[in-house]
């Protein structure tokens, strides 16, 4: 990595490096314009290039190998529930600062499936609450 970092280093200090030895005149506001531009494209193509690596190379948040988060919830100013499926089994954990316990454990297919929302103001979106609400009105004039 410091090799890289020197390289560019010389890459983009050389043009002033000669012109400060007097070896060529000073360049004008487009050569100069040019080549803070390159600069500026090769910090954001390192740039890019380094988060891309660290999104290929991290592993995803909630997942850990076998380990998954399937969701939680605060239950205190700093406490948590969690779920956890682990190797097919699911752990409810208790979080809380400096201590985490296993509250219940269940097989996988036991978990009860998710709550549909219920036909209301929850379950919609802003624009068609808007558009009942808009509707609501005209027909109470």
């Amino acid at each position: 990595m410091r090799r890289l970092h020197f390289l560019l280093s010389a890459l983009l200090c050389a043009p002033a490096l000669a012109v400060a030895q007097g070896s060529e005149p000073a360049p004008g506001l487009g050569a100069s314009l040019g080549q803070m531009l390159f600069g500026l494209t090769v910090v954001l193509v390192i740039l890019f290039a380094t988060l891309w690596a660290l999104k290929r190379l991290t592993v995803a948040r909630g997942t850990a190998g076998h380990l998954k988060v399937l969701g939680a919830t605060a239950v205190g100013p700093r406490e948590r529930v969690v779920l956890v499926e682990l190797a097919g089994k699911v752990l409810v954990l208790g979080v809380a600062p400096g201590n985490v316990r296993t509250l219940h454990t269940l097989e996988a297919g036991e978990l009860p499936a998710a709550e549909t929302p219920q036909p209301g103001l929850a379950g919609k979106d802003f624009a068609a609450w808007l558009r009942q609400s808009v509707e609501r009105r005209k027909h109470e004039d």
